[in-house]
């Protein structure tokens, strides 16, 4: 049987997987460091199909401008390095032996406001699905038999309140890796 609490419980849940999207499409952004997560939304062609690339290559940052990305089959080289030029990400790699080098490119102050942009949407992306969640509770709060109206609405404020916490998390979170992409 549905109860509040396990509306409630649910809705922290799915707040809870919409932070995490919004931080995990965040570390995709790049900011001033080289961070192997950044090439995590590239899409190799190997074998016939579109593979991520870390399920095609193992990518480290030894140097805070340059990514190493080591093929896990060394015949793929050309294909893996294909996919990151090819990329909308401006990066120009070199293949050194059987890995890629990506020296990442010193940031301008355009490249800086473009990606501030992506961010920007990303946030707004994790926001959604924040408030997505929330409706959701809420739909089921209504549809509760049995339940007085005056928990209903102690229940909504609730929910009210956890969406705004989350709310708080998302813009958190935007506002410092704002301030670290802004960082000259």
């Amino acid at each position: 049987m549905t109860t509040i609490q396990t509306i409630s419980k649910d809705c922290r849940a799915a707040m809870e997987k919409g932070v995490d999207a919004a931080k995990r499409e965040f570390t995709t952004v790049r900011s001033g460091k080289a961070n192997p997560s950044m090439l995590d939304i590239i899409k190799v062609e190997m074998y016939g199909s579109f593979l991520p690339m870390n399920q095609c290559a193992q990518v480290s940052a030894p140097e805070p401008r340059v990514l190493l990305v080591t093929p896990f089959d060394k015949s793929q080289v050309k294909a893996v390095e294909k996919a990151i030029r090819e990329s909308d990400l401006g990066l120009d790699p070199a293949i050194n032996g059987g890995v890629i080098r990506v020296p990442l490119p010193a940031m301008n102050e355009q490249r800086r406001k473009d990606l501030v942009k992506v961010l920007h949407k990303y946030a707004e992306d994790g926001r959604i699905a924040v408030r997505h969640a929330r409706t959701h509770s809420r739909d089921f709060l209504k549809k509760l038999d049995g339940v007085s109206e005056d928990d209903v609405k102690h229940a909504e404020k609730e929910l009210q309140k956890l969406h705004d916490e989350f709310i708080a998390k998302v813009d958190a979170l935007m506002k410092a890796k704002e301030a670290e992409i802004m960082e000259v």
